[in-house]
């Protein structure tokens, strides 16, 4: 996983001259669940479908200029390692910001799906 990478995606967009902002966020493999179990390391699935789907849907909104993302799917994961890289870039923070939040969300709850592995 490169988040470097993202951002230059993002920078070569034709219409990137709009952006005003670019934020990231990096999801990481922590130590404990919700719950406050201990965790050993998890392991992702990604629907691809529903993906380019909710990409498209937040790529439209207002202010907008694009959406990157890279998830580490369909490995097995330890703790402290990079588990999603999600760039938005935009006009305004009001935008980006919110557009950040509705896609993290969107792709948590209806992309992926988690398994957990819990220290014995």
């Amino acid at each position: 996983m490169n988040l470097e990478q993202l951002i230059q995606a993002v920078k070569r967009h034709p219409d990137y001259a709009r952006v005003g902002m670019m934020l990231c966020h990096v999801g990481v493999v922590r130590s404990t669940s919700r719950d406050g179990r201990p965790v050993r390391g998890l392991r992702v699935a990604v629907d691809r479908e529903r993906l380019a789907a909710v990409l498209d849907t937040h790529r439209r909104r207002p202010g907008i200029v694009d959406i990157q993302i890279e998830i580490a799917a369909d490995r097995d994961l330890a703790l402290g390692e990079e588990v999603m890289h999600l760039v938005v870039a935009g006009d305004v923070r009001e935008h980006v910001i919110e557009t950040l939040a509705d896609t993290l969300n969107a792709v948590k709850t209806t992309v992926t799906h988690k398994t957990e592995y819990y220290e014995d």
